[in-house]
């Protein structure tokens, strides 16, 4: 196994600390963490300050995954599959959310979201821990303000320090954000012989709380659309970000 080779990237270089193999034999080169980049903290800048989000009923927070782009990673193909089962497109925006800060899905493939590889989960520094919670609660609390009138639902799929992290910001921002899966599912499943004891988002616990969630929220849209159309010929949409 190589380290600390150097990988030159698109604003200098980066150092490769560990190649680690995925489910289908596939090399991946594990980078420093993204979170201290700058490429990173002016793409999260720009996000805030300059892009348009496009009012949607419902914003979806995922978490960010090892495979670039996000959407062809295995867990993201799973949760689309379960997302796409419930909502319709036009009542849902998704948001990546983890190592690569707060990201609007359809920027995936902005530089530097598909350019970098880190696994929090193999982090045993402490204050690397410490450093992406709180750089992340900034993100989230940066995205949240700027989306506060964007979304009327919001939803979190996270587990573990992402989770943490979001609980954070909402508290700080005041802004609601269904979590799941819940704690006590998260409790259920929890095994402290594993490498990662909450297991994985993919594990069928979390995935049928994750669509009944979506479910809800479907109904919440419906009863929404009902009263509006009961009451006036014109439906009321969130506010541009």
């Amino acid at each position: 196994m190589q380290k600390d080779r150097m990988r030159p990237g698109a604003t200098g270089s980066h150092r490769v600390v560990e190649v680690v193999q995925d489910r289908h034999g596939n090399l991946i080169e594990i980078y420093d963490p993204p979170f201290y980049r700058k490429e990173f903290e002016d793409a999260y800048r720009f996000i805030i300050d300059d892009y348009q989000v496009t009012p949607r009923e419902i914003g979806l927070f995922l978490p960010c995954a090892v495979r670039k782009p996000y959407s062809q990673s295995p867990s993201h193909k799973l949760f689309r599959r379960i997302i796409d089962g419930v909502l319709a497109p036009e009542d849902y925006h998704i948001v990546i959310f983890g190592t690569c800060g707060t990201v609007p899905a359809e920027l995936e493939c902005m530089y530097p979201y598909q350019n970098y590889h880190y696994m929090l989960g193999k982090t045993t520094d402490e204050r690397i821990r410490r450093d992406f919670h709180r750089i992340e609660v900034y993100r989230l609390k940066g995205y949240l303000e700027k989306t506060r009138e964007t979304y009327r639902h919001r939803l979190a799929y996270c587990i573990g320090p992402f989770r943490k992290a979001m609980v954070e910001a909402m508290e700080e921002t005041g802004i609601a954000v269904d979590l799941l899966p819940s704690d006590p599912m998260i409790e259920r499943l929890y095994d402290i012989d594993c490498p990662f004891p909450e297991g994985s988002l993919s594990m069928q616990g979390y995935i049928d709380e994750f669509r009944e969630g979506l479910e809800r929220l479907a109904e919440k849209i419906h009863a929404g659309e009902t009263a509006a159309l009961e009451g006036s010929t014109e439906r009321h949409r969130p506010v541009r970000a």
